[in-house]
């Protein structure tokens, strides 16, 4: 059975940092990009980063690009989202991803996803 299981969410004041895991099991990601999505009660979801498996690059949404970053160990199957000088707007439940592609610009079919972690950021 494939398992992906956020840890590292909390609450935080504004300015503050947090860093989430994201540890996998039950299969080998060489071949899966990683992706950190987000969903805000009563918004759509959002895909903050992704880091690809096949070059190491990765990939952020405007909101979060130059405060967030991802990275990797694919020997602990493990994804990081290091998250800085936070925000209330950056309140979400935060979910990451294994997708069916190694390169995170190339559309996935499908993929797996965690139960997603609690981040609330107060002002």
């Amino acid at each position: 059975e494939v398992q992906l299981v956020e840890s590292g969410g909390g609450m935080v004041q504004a300015g503050g940092s947090l860093r989430l895991s994201c540890a996998g099991s039950g299969l080998s990601f060489d071949n899966y990009a990683r992706v950190w999505l987000r969903q805000a009660a009563g918004k759509e979801s959002e895909e903050v980063s992704c880091i690809s498996s096949s070059d190491g690059r990765t990939y952020y949404s405007a909101s979060v690009k130059g405060r967030f970053t991802i990275s990797s160990d694919y020997a602990k199957k493990t994804v990081y989202l290091q998250m800085n000088n936070l925000t209330p707007e950056d309140t979400a439940v935060y979910y990451c991803a294994a997708i069916s592609v190694a390169n995170c610009t190339v559309e996935a079919s499908n993929g797996y996803f965690g139960q997603g972690t609690q981040v609330t950021v107060s002002s």
